[in-house]
């Protein structure tokens, strides 16, 4: 039996995970030009601009890039997962004491000019542990200090960043969900998370005594259900039985809670957004303005766009925050449907490929983490995009390689590398 041949370095690689990543990058730095080229004139590398910092930011994620693919040893990030992880922990309680409030959220460091959150490189060490943990050999949901560990990893990140008032980065960690459905969570838990923000949305909009009703419906027919299908005195039926009664149980606690949440959890913005996003108020000129705006460019923009730089609603300023979380619209303006249709692709090829490349792995570690970082990436695809065009409400969170910031940009090229070059390992020999 012939022994295996190894690959070179460069063979090993899986390029056209790099050439989608270099191609967003591209684009999200042209479009970062476009929408600021009126306010800022100023060359496209004027470093001044933020175009021109965006190229410093590209570089150095290129460089960054390059030390993760052929300096640093694949093996290196489960080893270091652990500690990384509770690092970056302690960051994220930090900077609710001492870093700056920026827009009434307490997520940011700064030093001078510079500026830096720990939620973002919180999705690196999050993916790493999660991949860490689930990767052992033995691992089971079924077993509670599993389930547990998981639960927990992916728990108190989460909850720290919604003490920063940071939502839409909180929101990410949902995704993680589907990296656990693939190592075999049960598909029930995620049918409760869409109960609950059904009920959320039904206590808001019905009040609490429809939406009371309607979990007393519910479980009604639940019940019939189960006495009609499972055996009487059977394990099963006591079994599914104590579950229904559980579910409704936290059903009517999460319905008589809504109104507390929303009034007293959440921040005047938040409610504001929530409000506007289902129809329970209109103000256009207010919490609305920016999806107004937005969605006004993207329509503008028809089918190929009014041409690059020739945006009206991006020349003219009248979309906010428009390099950074609503950097969409000015590819919906200038590069019209087909454009937005291009870049989506782009998104999807890239996801596609990394669950095919994780898929065909024979280390469990590179699986699940291949699967965290598709997850991520879905998240802040669906989020951004959503909430660019009505769909979900605004909060805050960037395209990824697209908008403008070098946090964002260094911690999705760190979490996209890491995987590159745990594939990396795994294709040296054929």
């Amino acid at each position: 039996m012939s022994s295996p041949v190894k690959r070179s370095l460069i063979g090993s690689v899986d390029w056209r995970l790099v050439l989608l990543y270099l191609l967003l990058v591209f684009i999200g730095w042209i479009n970062i030009y476009a929408s600021i080229h009126s306010s800022e004139p100023a060359s496209i590398l004027d470093w001044s601009c933020r175009s021109g910092k965006q190229a410093v930011w590209i570089l150095t994620a290129f460089g960054l890039a390059v030390l993760i693919l052929f300096v640093v040893n694949p093996r290196w990030w489960e080893v270091v997962s652990v500690p990384a992880y509770f690092v970056v922990l302690l960051l994220l309680v930090a900077v609710i004491f001492v870093g700056g409030d920026v827009k009434g959220s307490h997520s940011w460091f700064r030093f001078g000019p510079i500026s830096f959150q720990p939620a973002e490189i919180s999705k690196i060490s999050t993916s790493l542990v999660l991949a860490a943990i689930m990767g052992k050999t033995g691992f089971s949901f079924s077993r509670r200090r599993d389930f547990l560990r998981v639960a927990g990893t992916v728990a108190l990140p989460m909850l720290v960043i919604i003490a920063e008032s940071e939502t839409g980065s909180a929101l990410v960690y949902v995704g993680f969900l589907f990296a656990l459905f693939r190592e075999g969570l049960s598909g029930w838990y995620l049918v409760l998370i869409l109960v609950a923000i059904a009920l959320f949305i039904l206590s808001l909009k019905a009040g609490v005594i429809v939406s009371l009703v309607t979990v007393a419906v519910a479980a009604l027919a639940g019940l019939v259900a189960v006495l009609r299908k499972t055996r009487s005195h059977s394990r099963e039926r006591r079994r599914v039985l104590s579950l229904l009664l559980a579910g409704a149980i936290a059903s009517v606690i999460m319905v008589l809670s809504t109104r507390f949440v929303f009034d007293k959890v959440l921040a005047d913005h938040q409610r504001g957004r929530i409000e506007v996003l289902l129809g329970m108020k209109a103000d256009p000129n207010g919490v609305g303005y920016n999806v107004r705006q937005s969605m006004i460019a993207i329509g503008s923009g028809g089918l190929f766009g009014k041409g690059f730089l020739q945006g009206t609603q991006t020349t003219y300023g009248f979309v906010p925050e428009q390099s950074t979380d609503f950097i969409f619209c000015t590819i919906g303006e200038e590069w019209g449907f087909v454009g937005c249709v291009a870049v989506i692709l782009l998104y999807v090829f890239l996801i596609l490929r990394i669950i095919q490349d994780a898929e065909k792995s024979r280390e469990a570690f590179t699986r699940i983490y291949g699967y965290c970082l598709a997850s991520c990436l879905f998240m802040h695809l669906f989020i951004n995009i959503g909430m660019t065009i009505g769909l979900m409400p605004v909060i805050g969170i960037p395209l990824p390689l697209l908008s403008y910031g070098g946090s964002s940009l260094w911690a999705f090229t760190v979490l996209l590398f890491i995987f590159i070059a745990l594939d990396r390992q795994e294709n040296k020999y054929f």
